[in-house]
């Protein structure tokens, strides 16, 4: 049987509402024989109204929108290359694959309790806070399913002003601040919460700092969604502090000022360099900075929140002695594994560069950045958001030439070299094999080589299989 794909509200959904109908009466049968009981706590530490209005374990639901997942983001070219090794020789073109890349198990988690709320609640309006990952093709998906998307204003704040207690709010991968989650349990609307284990990792110890007095110094992008949520985990506790620091420039900016370093900038200048959406409200240099515990947004290069980290206890040593320091100073690997496991594979594959990279994720991700940042130090990289960014007709490709996430695109007409070479592909923790294979076909076809002899026809789309059971 046919699955459906661009009607997902119909369909296979449509036989889960006469279960669904029995399901309710059972529970409330079951239930009025239960008496009250304890309502459930949610991760952000707030008791939960109801058990049916906050959901971070899904809806047993996985079975049934397995088929549909893997029909859309499957691909037949990928899982051949990886069978062979991770490499495979197609026409004069060595395509090497790291050996981690793509959809890690927290977006996995994410999309799949996206699905899973769309199948649950087909007759119910479903909100999204922000986007539930870092990818235009997911995000789109998302639309096309009937997810309406909240967007934040210019400031980072969300208006729900229009969202009911009838409502289903989706939390992204990303989590949200105690504001925004404390003014949705006010709502009474239905939770389904999607933030990622590793995020919830870095919470509980920027939680920990704050309770015994330490200063959290995170290392992130103060407008991320990620790097928001997880320095409001500092407000819980009266008199928590943040700080967060984009990279070593800003990291030794604070350091020189701990240290008292010739130079280092004035109180004034500092505030006015990491004052507002930077670090919490009322934060004082002089006194927040005496005891520090670093932290880092997950996705951030782990060299980079590494070395900031030992650069602050360096400094802290240097003003106030060893003793000071190891009382005063805390630090906890806080990178998850799929940023460092995707970091490692490059690293890897840069011992012997390939002639060209390519590098596939969305440009306001932050972990496929920092990929594409670390080829371009050893080879040719183009960092591209989708698989139309390789125009076919003019054999051109478009992509984001630099680390800054909001830089303008570059387009590369003679980007290809001539006579046989060697491709690299990876791709950020977002990004469905799907796309991936969309993006390598492109490059087959401005080659010439004929990919359906090379691969069969399945390849030729992309590695994308009819819909069917």
């Amino acid at each position: 049987m046919l699955l459906f794909r661009n009607t997902p509200r119909t369909g296979v959904l449509q036989h889960a509402r006469r279960a669904r109908l029995r399901k309710r009466r059972a529970l409330h049968l079951t239930d009025s024989f239960r008496g009250p009981s304890r309502p459930p706590m949610g991760v952000h530490g707030f008791a939960t109204p109801m058990e049916q209005t906050y959901f971070r374990k899904g809806f047993g639901l996985k079975a049934e929108v397995k088929p549909l997942i893997d029909a859309e983001y499957h691909s037949a070219i990928v899982e051949r290359i990886r069978a062979r090794g991770y490499e495979d020789t197609i026409g004069d073109v060595t395509v090497r694959l790291a050996q981690e890349f793509g959809f890690c198990y927290g977006v996995d988690r994410a999309v799949d309790y996206a699905y899973e709320t769309v199948h649950k609640f087909p007759d119910k309006k479903i909100y999204l806070v922000g986007e539930i990952i870092h990818n235009p093709h997911v995000n789109r998906r998302m639309t096309e399913m009937g997810i309406e998307f909240i967007y934040p204003a210019q400031d980072g704040a969300f208006d729900f002003g229009h969202v009911t207690g009838d409502d289903v709010v989706i939390l992204p991968a990303f989590g949200v601040t105690i504001h925004d989650f404390n003014r949705l349990k006010e709502i009474g609307c239905i939770l389904v919460d999607t933030t990622c284990g590793s995020v919830l990792h870095v919470w509980k110890r920027v939680e920990g700092y704050a309770k015994d007095g330490f200063t959290a110094v995170i290392h992130g992008k103060y407008q991320h969604e990620e790097s928001r949520a997880t320095a409001s985990q500092a407000l819980k506790y009266e008199g928590g502090k943040y700080l967060i620091v984009r990279d070593m420039d800003e990291a030794m900016l604070v350091c020189d000022y701990i240290a008292e370093r010739d130079g280092h900038m004035t109180r004034e200048e500092f505030l006015a360099r990491f004052g507002g959406e930077k670090s919490s409200d009322g934060f004082d240099p002089d006194r927040d900075l005496l005891k520090i515990g670093v932290a880092n947004q997950t996705t951030m290069l782990a060299n980079e929140s590494m070395a900031i980290g030992a650069r602050v206890k360096e400094a802290m040593v240097e003003r106030w002695g060893d003793d000071h320091a190891e009382e005063h100073y805390r630090t906890f690997g806080t990178i998850c594994s799929a940023t460092q496991e995707r970091q490692d594979a490059v690293k890897e594959m840069m011992q012997d560069p390939p002639d060209v990279m390519l590098v596939i994720g969305g440009y306001n991700s932050s972990n496929t950045n920092h990929l594409a940042h670390m080829c371009r130090e050893y080879t040719t990289t183009y960092h591209i958001e989708d698989a139309p960014c390789i125009d076919l007709e003019a054999g051109t490709i478009r992509h984001k030439p630099v680390l800054n996430a909001t830089a303008p695109e570059d387009i590369e007409t003679e980007w290809l070299p001539e006579g046989p070479f060697s491709l690299g592909i990876t791709a950020g923790a977002s990004t469905p094999n799907n796309k991936i294979g969309e993006a390598l076909v492109r490059v087959l076809k401005i080659r010439g080589i004929d990919v359906e002899a090379a691969a069969g026809q399945a390849v030729a789309r992309g590695g994308v299989e009819p819909a069917e059971a």
